[in-house]
């Protein structure tokens, strides 16, 4: 099958990636043209707009940073919808609203097209390891026509239910990487007031019965910063927020969400924002009084 790839940062281009070393063939568009001129030296086939992408492939995907850019990308004379025919699959790896993914499902039903919404778990050295982890939701049908191409993309593909479930599971991961990374940084910060070196307290904790994986790979982050984001702070608030209106919907009380949504409100009040999530520590260690994190 022919594939098209709209929204080419820097996971989308990474996907891109797996898809053409998988001798795919791949249609392609981003809005900054420059961030795909990598991808079109390796054979990616860039296309005017995301219709021209929809029109050329069987399946085509988009991964985007929220609602807004989803709706650029999908709707009017030159989005994804105008370019979708009966048969066609489409498969948004976005993390969006679970209602606004089920509204763009119904819609590209009637066109006589099929919808999978499919995040994924991960960063872009997981995509890279080949280790991504992808949540699907939507009908079995359509996942067994495009398992194998996600299997391209990262060898781990789970159901888990229909159009919009997937984006909803991935709210509920993330929500968790937030407030497990307040909670650590909340431990080395107590360790390190009463009088426990901060390196210290990292390798002790990291060590301990606490240490998820997440902790594992972002808990050095309290010692020294990433100099550019894995995910940052506006991302991932924009995640919690998504959690915090979807328990109100279902009813699910959320302390550890709202509060660390607060938290990150204080990261940007700070001028954090485009710094990883994990400056939540840098946010607290400000209020406590101790050193800033290495840069």
């Amino acid at each position: 099958m022919k594939l098209g790839f709209v929204g080419l940062g820097a996971m989308g281009s990474g996907m891109v990636r797996r898809l053409l070393a998988a001798d795919h063939t791949v249609y392609g568009y981003n809005r900054t043209r420059a961030k795909a001129e990598p991808l079109i030296e390796l054979g990616l086939q860039w296309r005017a707009s995301p219709r021209e992408v929809a029109a050329e492939a069987d399946v085509v995907f988009t991964m985007v940073t929220n609602v807004k850019a989803l709706q650029a990308v999908t709707e009017g004379t030159e989005g994804i919808l105008a370019g979708l025919a009966p048969g066609k699959v489409y498969v948004d790896m976005s993390t969006v609203s679970p209602t606004a993914s089920r509204e763009l499902a119904a819609r590209v039903s009637e066109l006589g097209a099929a919808m999978l919404d499919a995040p994924v778990s991960g960063s872009l050295s997981t995509l890279e390891a080949g280790q991504l982890s992808i949540m699907v939701g939507g009908a079995e049908a359509t996942l067994a026509r495009v398992e194998p191409i996600l299997r391209d993309i990262g060898p781990t593909v789970t159901r888990v239910g229909d159009n919009g479930q997937a984006v909803l599971m991935k709210i509920a991961v993330n929500l968790s990487l937030a407030v497990q990374m307040l909670a650590f940084s909340e431990g080395v910060l107590l360790a390190e007031k009463s009088g426990i070196d901060r390196e210290v307290a990292v390798d002790v904790m990291t060590k301990s019965v606490i240490a998820s994986p997440m902790v594992k790979y972002r808990g050095p982050f309290v010692l020294e910063m990433p100099a550019e984001a894995w995910f940052d702070v506006n991302m991932m608030q924009k995640d919690l927020q998504l959690a915090l209106e979807a328990g109100h919907e279902v009813e699910v009380p959320m302390p550890t969400t709202a509060a660390t949504n607060q938290v990150l409100t204080a990261a940007r009040a700070m001028g954090l924002a485009d710094r990883d999530f994990a400056v939540v520590f840098e946010a607290l260690a400000q209020m406590s009084g101790l050193r800033p994190v290495e840069a």
